[in-house]
């Protein structure tokens, strides 16, 4: 719940440190007072953007703190999920806003994005404002508020993981009978290209070994010509250099004996002479490959020819390019002679999972109806106790076809007076009536969801009298069991019941005007209350109306 509020530089407001307890509190204002101020202020706590606009006037920094207690809320799991420091009994939210236009935000003195903000307020306060009464005319809400009572979270996270599959699988579906229709269309010249480079036999690496085949049988004089030169130097008779070789080392041998030294020298001239033998044998063998061919140079350069041909017209850079190429056009080819059956396996898959969501779906339904019936039965009584005695209310539940959410078509029908045919509620209720419908269900929601703090921005709009006490009275049983809830009220019947009483005001400085906000004891709130009743003129019989109100005589 929200323990307090801490308010610097914010429109009207120079400086605010409210207290707020648990239970129903009220709080009471003329209207222009500021008390959209205070509502706005923990707006931006709750995530809303900020605006430089927001700032009072002549200041340049604007700060919001709140304090909340969460004892009794089991909120651990976000604050670990989010990295953020868990301290149950005083949880610190706090905006910082820039006249520059900038704008921080921090949960228990770390750093926060504004999304993470936004989901922390949105389980920490509901803030009700007249227009939320057109919420009433949407689908989805009324549809959330069957699901709230009914308890069927998981229940939905599981149909939405199975319709979010199926969505998926009839994407793919669609998809692969658009690339069967385009591939069909294209079957003909697929099969020409696959045929054409099929027909050329590609084999891969052949293009690097075709090109230095060429490239040697073109220059393969050249290359005779080097390759008899070094023969002839290496083992030309009298003059060659293993002839050479041969006669220093048959020198250094026959002086082995006489000068030990020159043993290893010998021995190191006959490796070197094995090893040029070697070389010249291998010289003389490459001069017999050589052979220059016209009419195999034509092959080979033939070959090359085709290759770079198939090359540029498929804009490949590679034969293995190319042959990466002939197997997905033969995929393709299999694909449209087999699509059949892929498409039969891919329409089961989605059949399987539309059936699947189908069960799930039937089984919210079950779970809505049910708790649609105990939505009904709880309306009526509470609309009857807000002096409603003749109204009827029914939800209406339909089948649709399968969406995000269900099988389910949901209508909130009403009518106020035993003569009126029922209509969905947004086409008949007035707007006191649609209030009190409101105030029903915030108060079966409240009991569902534990929602820490529940903020009613003047709900009682349409209402007086005894409709109005019953309000406050359910206002005070939303309130109990550690929950909190706050009025903000024009109706003194409404502030009278408040286990505390909140007054918004403002003053006139020299500086400008200045809102405030101040807790009232006893007196306070007699005064209050009689001003709400008789205007600026405080009769005494608006007081001691007050004090009835109050239980106070």
């Amino acid at each position: 719940m929200l323990k307090q509020l801490y308010i610097k530089n914010y429109t009207l407001i120079d400086e605010l440190d409210v207290h707020f307890d648990n239970g129903f509190s009220v709080i009471t204002g003329e209207t222009g007072a500021g008390k959209s101020i205070i509502l706005g202020a923990i707006g931006l706590i709750l995530g809303r953007r900020a605006d430089a606009k927001d700032i009072k006037a002549g200041a340049s920094r604007c700060l919001i703190e709140a304090h909340f207690d969460l004892s009794n809320y089991a909120m651990q799991d976000f604050f670990e999920a989010n990295d953020l420091d868990y301290d149950a009994e005083d949880c610190i939210i706090r905006r910082e806003l820039t006249s520059t236009g900038k704008s921080r935000s921090f949960i228990n003195d770390s750093p926060a994005p504004l999304s993470v903000l936004k989901e922390l307020g949105e389980r920490l306060v509901d803030i009700h404002s007249q227009h939320q009464n057109l919420l009433l005319n949407k689908q989805d809400f009324q549809l959330n508020v069957i699901d709230i009572i009914a308890d069927s979270q998981q229940q939905l996270s599981n149909y939405h993981s199975g319709f979010s599959r199926m969505n998926d699988l009839r994407r793919q579906l669609s998809q692969l009978q658009n690339d069967i229709e385009q591939n069909r269309q294209n079957a003909d010249f697929l099969q020409f290209q696959y045929n054409e480079l099929e027909g050329a036999k590609l084999i891969a690496s052949e293009q690097e070994e075709l090109e230095q085949r060429s490239d040697t049988m073109t220059h393969a004089e050249d290359i005779k010509s080097a390759l008899y030169e070094a023969d002839e130097a290496l083992s030309a008779e009298d003059r060659g250099i293993i002839s050479q070789l041969k006669s220093t080392y048959n020198a250094l041998h026959g002086i082995s004996n006489v000068l030990p030294q020159t043993a290893e020298l010998a021995q190191r001239m006959d490796s070197c002479y094995i090893e040029l033998k070697d070389i010249a044998q291998e010289v003389s063998t490459r001069i017999e490959d050589i052979d220059f061919d016209p009419s195999e140079l034509d092959i080979v350069n033939n070959r090359l020819d085709r290759i770079y041909e198939l090359e540029k017209k498929y804009h490949c850079q590679t034969v293995e390019e190319l042959l990466t190429l002939q197997e997905d056009l033969k995929h393709k080819l299999g694909a449209i002679e087999n699509s059949d059956e892929a498409l039969a396996e891919l329409q089961q898959a989605v059949d399987s999972k539309r059936q699947e969501c189908e069960k799930l779906a039937s089984a919210l339904t079950k779970q809505r109806t049910k708790a649609a019936r105990q939505i009904e039965n709880d309306i009526l009584h509470r609309l009857t106790l807000l002096g409603m005695p003749h109204v009827r209310f029914e939800i209406s539940i339909t089948e649709k076809e399968l969406g995000p959410d269900g099988q389910d078509q949901v209508a909130f029908l009403f009518s106020a007076n035993k003569s009126t045919p029922m209509l969905p509620v947004a086409q008949i209720a007035s707007g006191g009536e649609i209030a009190r419908l409101m105030l029903a269900l915030k108060t079966i929601i409240s009991n569902a969801s534990r929602l820490p703090t529940i903020i009613f921005d003047e709900i009682d709009t349409g209402v007086s009298g005894k409709t109005a006490e019953c309000m406050a009275q359910m206002m005070q049983e939303m309130g109990r069991e550690g929950r909190q809830v706050i009025s903000i009220t024009h109706l003194p019947q409404i502030a009278a019941l408040g286990s505390t009483h909140y007054k918004v005001y403002k003053e006139e400085t020299a500086v400008g005007t200045i809102s405030h906000m101040t807790r009232l004891d006893n007196d306070g709130r007699v005064r209050e209350i009689a001003q709400m009743l008789s205007g600026s003129d405080i009769t005494e019989a608006a007081v001691n109306n007050a004090k009835e109100l109050l239980h106070l005589k």
